[in-house]
């Protein structure tokens, strides 16, 4: 009797088995190859070859599963951007960390924006914030500017993870972006003259340097800040 009494049942056997590591990790393929709409209980239960129910031990919806998720990255870009490196350096670190993810998993960046409350979002602020109180900025202008450069951060990158969501995976950016300049050039230059003077640098222009770059001038502008 006593010997039946500790037995686990098989359901608890089952949840025990798996971790919420695991579960999450799984959830980041099937999000990475499917997107949002492909993450379901069912299709990440037979992808760990287990039951509903030993994941519902885990994770108690969708939703919660999508901010563990979207948390599970955020977390890894933060880990990776500290360093020893002086505040600027750190920020930009941070800042391209997490332009880099939202670029791999282009569903962060829908994630981050529909739920601007959840812990991920807390940690991107934690990060620059925290460089900006080393950088000097009074504290009356530390929310302003850390929130400045946070929405540019997140806007920016969910922009173009969202525009790469458009196309074709197999997509030739240089030629797409070409067509695009072409419809540029064609505008009335008399109503759209930068336009027609930049139309010819947006084929060859690189993401990644032209978001540092709109860092930068931010930053340039923190410095200001007395």
């Amino acid at each position: 009797m006593v010997l039946m009494a500790t037995r686990a049942n098989p359901a608890q056997r089952r949840a025990d088995a798996l971790s919420k590591e695991r579960i999450v990790a799984t959830a980041i393929e099937i999000l990475d190859a499917g997107g949002e709409s492909a993450l379901t209980f069912r299709a990440l239960a037979a992808r760990l070859a287990t039951g509903s129910g030993a994941i519902y031990w885990h994770v108690a919806s969708k939703d919660e599963l999508l901010m563990a998720a979207t948390g599970d990255v955020i977390a890894r870009v933060m880990t990776k951007a500290a360093s020893g490196a002086g505040p600027q350096e750190a920020i930009r670190a941070v800042a391209l960390g997490v332009f880099d993810a939202i670029d791999a998993h282009p569903w962060v960046g829908t994630e981050l924006s529909r739920k601007p409350w959840q812990l991920a979002i807390a940690q991107i602020l934690e990060g620059v914030g925290g460089q900006l109180q080393a950088l000097g900025v009074p504290g009356r202008a530390q929310f302003d500017c850390a929130s400045a450069l946070v929405s540019y951060i997140l806007g920016l990158a969910g922009q173009y993870a969202a525009g790469a969501r458009l196309l074709p995976r197999d997509t030739d950016r240089p030629a797409f972006l070409a067509t695009v300049a072409a419809r540029w050039a064609q505008l009335d230059p008399a109503q759209y003259p930068f336009v027609h003077q930049v139309a010819a640098k947006l084929p060859g222009h690189d993401d990644r340097e032209q978001f540092l770059a709109g860092i930068d001038l931010i930053l340039a502008g923190i410095t200001t800040v007395r």
